[in-house]
C-alpha cells in the first residue's frame, strides 16, 4: 500500500513539473504580447521565431519585455516557495518572507545604497543597490538567527517575535534615511519601496539565480522531513527527522533565496502567503507537491500580475509591488479571521 503511495506521489510530481512548465511557457510567452508600448501580435510571433530583423520592435521584446517575465516568474516563484516553507517551519499559516524581516533588511540597505550614493564592490551583475539589499537581508537573516537559535532547535516563537522586531526597526531607519537624504532622490527611494521589475536585459535573471537555485534545490531534499515538522516536532523526531538541522536548513535557504530576490526586485509582498494558500487548497499539504506546485504557480501569478501593472495605466506604470499589495492585504485578513475562528 505504501508503495502504490509512492508511486502515485512520483507520477503527480513528475505531472506536476511538466504542467508548471508548461504553465510558465504558456503564461511566459503570452505575456511577452502586453507592454506599454502597444505591438501587434504578428510582429511578436516573428520576433519571437526569428523572422524579425533587429529592429526597435526586436529590441523591445528581446531586451525588455523577456528579461522582465523570466524575472517574475523566478521572482514569483521563489518567494510563493520560501513562504510554504516558513509556514511549516513555523506551523503558522501566516508567515512569509516580510513577516520575519528579511525584506525589510533588504529595502533598507537598498534604500540606504541609493540615497546616500554608497559605492559597493563589483560583484558579477550586481550593482550597489542590489549589493547593499542584498548585505542588509543577509545581515537580518543572521541576527534573527542568532536571537531564535536555542540549543538544539531554533524556537519559532522567538524567530517570528525577532523577525517582526526587527522588521519594525528597519522600517524606522528607512524613515531617518528618507529624512535625512536629498529631496529630490525620494521618489527613485519610494519607487524602489513599491517592489518592481523594470529591468534592462539579463542582469537581474543573472543575479537571481546563483541564489535562487541551490535554496530550491535544498527545500526540494527536504520536502518530505518539512512534512513530518508540520505535524508537530515530536512526531518528527519520532520519525527520526533532526528538527534542528531541518530547521536551520530550511531558514537559511529560504532566507538567502527572499534576500537574492529583495535585491533585484524590491519588497514584493503577499506572494508568498497568497500562492501557498492557494496551491494548498487545491493539491494538498504534502510539500513534495505543495513546493514545485508553489514556484510555477508563484511565478505565473507575478508576470501576470506585473504585466496588468504595466499595461493597464499605460503609459504610466504602477509597480507590481503595489498591485499584490492590494490583491494580499484582504487576503490577510481573511486568512486571519478565518483561523482565528476556527481556535
Amino acid at each position: 500500500m505504501s508503495r502504490d503511495r509512492g508511486h502515485v506521489t512520483a507520477r503527480a510530481l513528475v505531472l506536476s513539473l511538466l504542467g508548471g512548465l508548461a504553465l510558465w511557457v504558456v503564461v511566459g510567452a503570452g505575456c511577452l504580447f502586453f507592454g506599454q508600448v502597444p505591438l501587434a501580435a504578428g510582429q511578436v510571433v516573428r520576433v519571437l521565431t526569428g523572422g524579425e530583423a533587429p529592429s526597435v520592435t526586436a529590441g523591445i521584446v528581446l531586451t525588455q519585455r523577456m528579461p522582465r517575465v523570466l524575472l517574475a516568474l523566478l521572482v514569483g516563484g521563489g518567494l510563493a516557495v520560501a513562504g510554504a516553507a516558513f509556514q511549516a517551519l513555523l506551523r503558522n499559516p501566516l508567515a512569509t518572507p516580510h513577516t520575519l524581516g528579511i525584506s525589510a533588511g533588504g529595502a533598507l540597505g537598498a534604500v540606504a545604497a541609493l540615497a546616500f550614493g554608497l559605492p559597493a564592490p563589483s560583484l558579477g551583475p550586481l550593482g550597489p543597490v542590489q549589493f547593499f539589499g542584498l548585505l542588509g537581508a543577509l545581515v537580518n537573516v543572521g541576527i534573527i538567527y542568532m536571537l531564535a537559535r536555542s540549543r538544539r532547535a531554533i524556537s519559532p516563537l522567538k524567530l517570528l517575535l525577532a523577525g517582526v522586531t526587527l522588521s519594525l526597526i528597519c522600517s524606522a531607519l528607512i524613515l531617518f534615511v528618507r529624512f535625512v537624504s536629498d529631496p529630490h532622490l525620494l521618489v527613485m527611494v519610494d519607487r524602489w519601496l513599491m517592489g518592481g521589475l523594470d529591468v534592462q536585459g539579463f542582469g537581474g535573471v543573472a543575479s537571481v539565480l546563483p541564489l535562487l537555485l541551490p535554496a530550491l534545490a535544498l527545500m526540494g531534499l527536504e520536502a518530505n522531513a518539512m512534512n513530518q515538522l508540520a505535524l508537530g516536532e515530536e512526531l518528527a523526531v519520532g520519525r527520526g527527522v533532526s528538527v534542528g538541522a531541518l530547521q536551520t536548513e530550511v531558514f537559511l535557504a529560504g532566507s538567502v533565496l527572499t534576500a537574492g530576490v529583495v535585491s533585484v526586485a524590491g519588497p514584493i509582498g503577499f506572494v508568498g502567503l497568497i500562492i501557498p494558500h492557494a496551491v494548498r487548497g487545491l493539491a494538498g499539504p504534502d510539500h513534495r507537491l505543495l513546493l514545485p506546485l508553489c514556484l510555477f504557480g508563484g511565478g505565473a501569478f507575478l508576470a501576470v500580475a506585473d504585466t496588468v501593472a504595466r499595461s493597464a495605466f499605460a503609459p504610466t506604470e504602477m509597480p507590481v509591488g503595489v498591485l499584490t499589495a492590494m490583491l494580499g492585504g484582504p487576503f490577510f485578513l481573511l486568512i486571519l479571521v478565518t483561523r482565528l475562528g476556527e481556535m
